[in-house]
């Protein structure tokens, strides 16, 4: 759990002690009486008390003013266009969603949605030096009114996005898509930048560091979801091992919250990962990879589909096939855990991304699987309601690996 630290001040002022014994009353009136009388040259100059006691209130007064009026004026001037700190700072929470006003119908609702790619290692462009690339592939959404009925329609051409960061060589591997604040996120599973998506264009707005905050490396992250006013992004909830399975760390076991000032908070989620995996006697050297994770504000539950389940070690090769169809469903403190399966079972499907549509109430997940087999990638899409029931089968979407799915 995160952790806080207060710190105290010493006080190391006392004022000046003295006494009023040998004041006498008269003499103290009439010295408050009698203007102060000053020689300057030959003239004598004459200072009433009061008149002294109220300039000294006046400059008080404008040295409090200026203190306050110019250091600001000038903190505007220094940062011409950077406007994000101060207008996030100076507002208020914007639960607008989605971002773009859906389209009602007689009988159905239409909804804006995007795709965004992790590529892995083929995110690095082949014409550009130093540049790495994704892809953000827009569409819309239908759902009918008695949310039976699905149909998914795509943008014939996705957005370039590319980026000149990376760690160790890699970057814009986005595993994620996020609505926060009215603004669009996205995450880097490289190197742990939290970037926001602007007419097409990647911003760097937060850097998350692995582990408890202390490492050097970026925090592979893996799922975002916002929580009380908070932007949330996981990791895969599986630690670190060696070929033996042998656990190396358990980095990828914290999860980070963001506030809408920027503040950064790391959560130690080890119990939280680990009682999802003893529901499922998946206890270690078994494992259970999260690549999505939501927190329903309307249920005010945890919802998870991960991307792999097994009881068995960690293998390369071997987890490949080890895809997961589980739907876990956990109370705030994952005291309550109930465990589900959604659809058929397919060994190299496994669930990278999931939202509630707008408007059902949480009833309603639109959920991408990837398929990762040797050198064959794909993406899927499906529908299917909280208790498993299929509204549109997995349907292939294309032959690139999308990883993050939003309402926008």
């Amino acid at each position: 759990m995160h952790k806080s630290h207060s710190y105290s001040i010493p006080k190391s002022y006392s004022p000046t002690q003295f006494t009023v014994n040998d004041w006498v009353p008269n003499d103290w009136m009439q010295a408050i009486r009698s203007p102060t009388q000053y020689r300057v040259g030959n003239a004598t100059l004459h200072v009433k008390p009061r008149m002294i006691a109220y300039g000294a209130v006046l400059l008080t007064a404008v040295i409090i003013l200026l203190i306050y009026v110019i250091p600001s004026a000038r903190g505007r001037g220094i940062h011409p266009g950077c406007d994000y700190r101060n207008s996030v700072e100076n507002s208020q929470y914007d639960p607008t969603y989605p971002l773009t006003k859906p389209l009602k119908t007689q009988f159905e609702t239409q909804f804006k949605i995007a795709l965004v790619t992790d590529l892995d290692t083929d995110s690095k462009s082949e014409t550009k030096k130093n540049t790495w690339l994704s892809y953000l592939l827009y569409g819309n959404f239908t759902i009918s009114d008695d949310l039976s009925k699905v149909s998914v329609l795509f943008d014939g051409k996705p957005v370039l996005l590319s980026s000149q960061v990376s760690e160790g060589g890699r970057g814009m591997e986005l595993s994620e898509l996020i609505v926060f604040n009215n603004r669009l996120y996205t995450v880097d599973d490289r190197t742990g930048i939290v970037y926001e998506i602007r007419d097409n264009l990647v911003i760097q707005r937060f850097l998350l560091t692995d582990g408890n905050g202390n490492e050097g490396k970026g925090f592979k992250c893996e799922w975002a979801t916002v929580k009380d006013r908070r932007l949330y992004v996981g990791g895969l909830g599986k630690e670190w091992t060696t070929t033996d399975g042998e656990v190396v760390n358990t980095n990828p076991q914290w999860v980070k919250s963001i506030g809408i000032a920027g503040d950064i908070q790391h959560h130690d989620w080890k119990g939280n990962y680990n009682a999802l995996r003893a529901k499922t006697n998946m206890n270690l050297p078994g494992y259970i990879i999260h690549e999505s994770g939501v927190w329903s504000s309307v249920h005010q539950k945890w919802f998870f589909l991960p991307r792999r389940a097994s009881t068995f070690k960690y293998e390369e090769s071997a987890d490949e096939h080890r895809a997961s169809n589980l739907m876990f469903t956990a109370s705030e403190d994952f005291q309550d855990i109930e465990v589900s399966s959604v659809g058929k079972l397919n060994p190299t499907h496994g669930f990278s991304s999931f939202k509630f549509v707008p408007g059902t109430k949480d009833s309603v997940l639109v959920a991408l699987k990837s398929e990762e087999d040797g050198s064959k990638k794909a993406s899927y899409i499906m529908v299917f309601d909280i208790k498993g029931n299929i509204i549109l089968d997995e349907t292939k979407i294309g032959d690139k690996k999308f990883e993050g799915i939003e309402f926008v």
